[in-house]
């Protein structure tokens, strides 16, 4: 009777240890997912706001350029309407980076002010080197993002 007994306590104190060790080791497989979800989201966050800073750099450099080389009003303000635009496609980008990656926050927001700045460049050398440092802190951004990937 006693070595019945036995027989059944053992065999339920594997069965609870089994138990706890499946669990144990579901949990860690959900976290484990969960923290390479996040990992993607952020990098798909800061690919985007790569994607919409390029898009709005390209379109301050044309609109500016085209103020600049003194344009024909019709041409300039369909520039002048894109690069609205552009800016207004940054916005959602920036707020996922801030939302989902916090630490690159300041280094997205550098990089949209850099783009910004091209607006109303003195002459073409100062419009070369504000979109010089546009593209600098845009760079910056992705690399700090590669660090922290």
């Amino acid at each position: 009777m006693v070595a019945s007994l036995i027989a059944v306590l053992g065999t339920l104190l594997g069965s609870v240890t089994a138990y706890v060790l499946q669990q144990r080791g579901a949990r860690a497989e959900r976290a484990e997912s969960r923290t390479e979800t996040a990992r993607r989201d952020r990098i798909a966050a800061v690919t985007a706001v790569a994607v919409a800073l390029n898009d709005h750099r390209r379109a301050m450099w044309v609109r500016e350029d085209l103020r600049l080389a003194g344009e024909d009003t019709t041409v300039y303000q369909a520039a002048r309407a894109e690069s609205h635009i552009t800016r207004s496609a940054l916005t959602a980008p920036l707020v996922t980076v801030e939302i989902l990656a916090p630490e690159l926050a300041e280094a997205a927001h550098s990089a949209a002010r850099a783009a910004y700045a091209m607006r109303n460049a003195a002459d073409a050398d100062a419009l070369t080197a504000l979109r010089t440092e546009a593209i600098d802190a845009a760079d910056r951004l992705v690399r700090r993002a590669a660090a922290l990937a």
